[in-house]
């Protein structure tokens, strides 16, 4: 977590559990999209013409959502239980893992329903291939991606940061000044 220019550590801790609830609700509104969409699936006409497998499948996808959406909306309830009590920087490091987990079982759940609905249109073998394609995908731009590009520095990033902080710079210069 790099500090910007003239950021307090208070700031930066408010600033890192912001960026994090915003992350957070993107990746919420998916898991209880999918969560909602495989809660209604038993009730369709053609759930009983599902295999044994097909259900096994189901399970994983439903539980595996279900832990999802827990973790995900977990750091809430965290916030709820630390609220004025400065434990930000304890706050921001489960929020952190919480939503990493939570995105795990949300991969686990994507892929698994993927598996359900290709397995009970296709073949078995075509719908595990497709659905270990998926699951390639997912991890490529998930974590592969996010990993490789870590220790990456793109200059202009870097340069574009450096004038937005300087500009901020400038305007509470401006402010201080201001009678």
């Amino acid at each position: 977590m790099s500090r910007r220019r003239g950021e307090s550590e208070r700031q930066r801790w408010d600033r890192n559990f912001a960026d994090l609830l915003q992350e957070l609700r993107v990746a919420q509104t998916g898991v209880q999209i999918l969560f909602a969409f495989l809660l209604t699936l038993p009730f369709s006409n053609g759930f009983p013409k599902t295999t044994e497998f097909q259900k096994a499948i189901y399970m994983v996808a439903l539980i595996s959502a279900a832990f999802a959406a827990a973790m995900i909306i977990s750091p809430v309830a965290f916030h709820r239980a630390l609220f004025r009590q400065g434990r930000k920087p304890e706050l921001v490091r489960y929020a952190h893992r919480m939503a990493s987990a939570g995105l795990g079982f949300m991969l686990v759940s994507m892929v698994a329903s993927i598996l359900l609905i290709t397995a009970y249109l296709l073949s078995t073998w075509i719908a595990v291939v497709l659905s270990a394609i998926a699951a390639a995908w997912f991890l490529t731009f998930w974590v592969v991606f996010p990993f490789i590009r870590r220790n990456w520095i793109d200059e202009d990033a870097e340069e574009e940061d450096e004038e937005m902080n300087s500009a901020e710079g400038d305007h509470a210069a401006a402010a201080r000044n201001f009678p």
